[in-house]
């Protein structure tokens, strides 16, 4: 049977402040050498490859003008093609790059499974990542949304976390969730621990493009049409995909949990 392929989605956007020249030690997080010889983002790449257990396709990534060129380098660094870099004229949160990506991927491949994952986790354990993905693919067979949640070992404050009906999780190791909870006060933080029905919210999420694009249609379908339009004008620039300006700033910049 062949596997699925699933396009992986990395976001590394956020502010960027006009970089050049700079030290090393200015480096945005994701970018910098924190653990061991390469960077967070680089990390990042090279998780979402394929291995024996799950399929991935070249990757989309999507960041600003001052990242670009680092995110180029750093996946030649390490021997990954950089395939699609999509610059985001500003940013705006999740949700807008979210929908962006999964209209992107549509227009070419109207079946796309997509997985989005941020730039900067540490996840030691790439192989039981690949299965946690793998489960999450029975899922989104089913035409869910699947996000990661990983289990609390502390009343950590500056995670958010995400409320699961089923606090054993079913036999296919997933369940529906009730709600995501922002950054809480540490007591509420501890209550929530107790209770053993919340999860850290990873930000890291699996689904068909063709899914998530009826889910703003449900939920936020103002976005929908700019979105569209910001991405059907896009340029290329050395490379580089930039998305038009004058629709991206109608954008409100929002996470993709509301």
């Amino acid at each position: 049977i062949k596997m699925t392929s699933i396009v992986p989605v990395i976001l590394a956007g956020g502010h960027g402040n006009r970089l050049w020249p700079l030290s090393r030690k200015s480096y945005p997080k994701q970018f910098a050498k924190l653990i061991g010889e390469t960077s967070l983002f680089q990390q990042t790449v090279l998780r979402l490859c394929s291995s024996d257990v799950i399929n991935f396709e070249p990757h989309i990534t999507l960041t600003n003008s001052d990242f670009r060129f680092i995110v180029t380098e750093q996946m030649q660094a390490v021997g990954i093609d950089p395939n699609y870099v999509i610059i985001e004229p500003e940013p705006k949160n999740t949700a807008p790059p979210i929908l962006a990506s999964s209209l992107f991927a549509y227009k070419k491949d109207p079946e796309a499974i997509l997985l989005v994952s941020p730039s900067d986790h540490v996840i030691p354990d790439i192989r039981a990542f690949h299965h946690s993905v793998k489960l999450g693919i029975n899922q989104v067979n089913n035409n869910k949304i699947v996000t990661f949640g990983i289990k609390p070992s502390s009343p950590v404050t500056g995670y958010g976390y995400i409320e699961i009906i089923d606090k054993n999780l079913d036999k296919s190791g997933a369940s529906p969730v009730k709600r995501f909870v922002e950054k809480p006060e540490i007591e509420v933080a501890q209550k929530m621990i107790n209770e053993g029905n919340f999860l850290w919210n990873a930000g890291i999420f699996i689904f068909k493009a063709k899914d998530m694009i009826k889910a703003f249609e449900k939920y936020f379908p103002d976005i929908l049409p700019v979105t569209q339009k910001a991405i059907n004008n896009m340029k290329p620039d050395l490379g580089f995909l930039r998305i038009n300006p004058e629709f991206w700033k109608d954008l409100n910049e929002i996470s993709i949990d509301y």
